[in-house]
């Protein structure tokens, strides 16, 4: 079970920092395909002018949010650190809640488009 965490946990966090570098280096989404995310965003969250011009706080916030704390979790899982499950238990609630918000401001797309496939 360790050995799959510290899997699990290098796996986000490396994923979290790609796409926060992703975001930082094109702050428009144009190349990598989230332009359109930009409009939904400024719908849907508060402060709209000013947090969502453009990707570079979004990179910040995926990269403080899930990539930092889950390196975090993985280093205790490596140091048998006596507080290595309860972080790791603490990341995964943290990225179930991000993939929530995610869900309210972009919608279950995949689950409708999967549900379409099987009808």
């Amino acid at each position: 079970m360790k050995t799959f965490l510290k899997i699990l946990t290098l796996f986000i966090a490396v994923g979290a920092v790609g796409g926060s570098v992703m975001m930082w280096m094109d702050p428009t989404g144009v190349s990598w395909g989230g332009e359109p995310m930009l409009d939904q965003l400024r719908a849907k969250m508060p402060w709209p002018v000013v947090l969502f011009k453009n990707f570079i706080l979004s990179g910040f916030a995926l990269l403080a949010v899930n990539g930092l704390p889950q390196f975090l979790a993985a280093l205790m899982l490596f140091k048998n650190h006596p507080w290595a499950y309860r972080t790791v238990l603490a990341c995964g609630i943290i990225l179930m809640l991000w993939i929530v918000l995610e869900w309210w401001i972009w919608g279950f797309v995949a689950g409708d488009r999967c549900l379409r496939l099987w009808r």
